[in-house]
């Protein structure tokens, strides 16, 4: 199977790892490998009892267990560990669907809840979270599409780009409806536990035999290096992702599984550094779009760590590059999203890093090389 270019990947792979300043990334910052082990009290004994041997293809059981009874339904048999809920992804759309199978799916949306379904030969259906409505999930506008004809819908709350997210009542709405149409629900949960004015959403696989949910330690708990991640759906659908587990990854390794296992133990610590931060970024960059409103219009995020600001009449790829190549700043351009007059603004970063990339931006756009990127 031939893949197309995924935008996201190649500006960061252009621009990410040489930058000084991040804001652009979607996830906290993460931990050092020192400040885990202090943290969850892992010792270089605990290190030196492990044996490198295969793990299974389902995962470690206590591992599995620690997922079903923090995010799922208690039952370790309803859990598969994952290298990354980008694994999860690409086997619950490889192991279910087929070429000329109807998929709802998000507009915006992270690139590979689509364009793996894309090159499997799926048609589309947009759920589009529109600019004139604050990127609000308008559940009546899903009413309209989801069909007879529809094989999965695939969603993300709270959400990549916009941070906006969704009511437990609406996730019950949309439950109902999927159901109606024995369609699968895709759930992208990563940044579930990452939200500012509300409790997380419960997960869907707990209230509908048909949902998939995905979950990563790559955006909410600072261990995206770790590439951990999880699939939580009924066992009866996670055995159809086997046959291809076993032709691409097969299992994970002993030593990931021992890091992950004593993070769920301690799951509350890592997160609840990194939403105080994220609650003070936030704020900081809140102010910060108050006076620096003349070419920037934004919608305050309700989870994750991202938000979607449109730059009026700017060349938004333009700006992105050179701040970029000029500052080493990095910033994600809308373009990667499907929409070119917004960037992707990540606050996850240190409270300086922050503060400095804020600082670069506002001195660029009041500058004359920023008059060469306005339409």
């Amino acid at each position: 199977m031939a893949y197309s270019q995924a935008l996201l990947e190649e500006w960061m792979r252009e621009f990410y790892y040489d930058a000084n300043i991040d804001i652009g990334s979607s996830g906290v910052h993460p931990w050092s490998f020192g400040e885990i082990r202090n943290m969850l009290n892992i010792s270089t004994k605990d290190l030196d009892r492990l044996v490198m041997m295969d793990s299974t293809s389902y995962g470690d059981l206590h591992l599995r267990l620690a997922i079903a009874n923090r995010w799922g339904n208690s039952d370790p048999n309803s859990v598969m560990v994952t290298h990354g809920s980008s694994e999860a992804i690409y086997l619950a759309l490889n192991s279910l669907l087929e070429h000329g199978d109807e998929v709802v799916v998000l507009d915006p949306c992270y690139h590979s809840l689509e364009s793996i379904a894309e090159e499997i030969g799926c048609t589309f259906k947009k759920w589009q979270l529109r600019e004139e409505e604050g990127f609000k999930a308008n559940i009546e506008n899903l009413r309209k599409i989801v069909s007879n004809n529809t094989k999965m819908v695939i969603l993300n709350f709270p959400h990549n780009p916009t941070g906006v997210t969704i009511e437990e009542s609406e996730l019950f709405q949309i439950i109902d409806l999927i159901s109606k149409y024995d369609a699968y629900l895709l759930w992208d949960g990563a940044f579930s536990e990452l939200v500012y004015n509300s409790d997380p959403l419960p997960d869907p696989t707990i209230h509908y035999k048909k949902a998939i949910s995905t979950g990563t330690f790559s955006k909410c708990y600072g261990l995206p290096g770790l590439r951990f991640g999880w699939c939580l759906a009924d066992q009866k659908i996670l055995s159809k992702f086997i046959p291809l587990r076993d032709r691409l990854t097969l299992h994970l390794s002993p030593l990931i599984e021992f890091i992950a296992l004593e993070s769920i133990k301690n799951i509350d610590l890592l997160i609840h550094a990194r939403k105080e931060e994220a609650i003070q970024n936030l704020s900081y960059l809140s102010k910060w779009m108050e006076t620096n409103n003349e070419f920037i219009e934004w919608s305050p995020p309700l989870g994750g760590v991202t938000v979607f600001p449109k730059f009026k009449d700017v060349n938004v790829d333009l700006m992105c590059r050179n701040l970029g190549k000029d500052f080493n700043v990095l910033l994600v351009p809308g373009s990667c999203f499907g929409n070119k007059s917004r960037v992707r603004l990540g606050f996850g970063c240190k409270t300086e890093d922050l503060q400095k990339g804020l600082e670069i931006l506002g001195n660029y756009i009041n500058s004359k090389e920023f008059s060469k990127c306005i339409l």
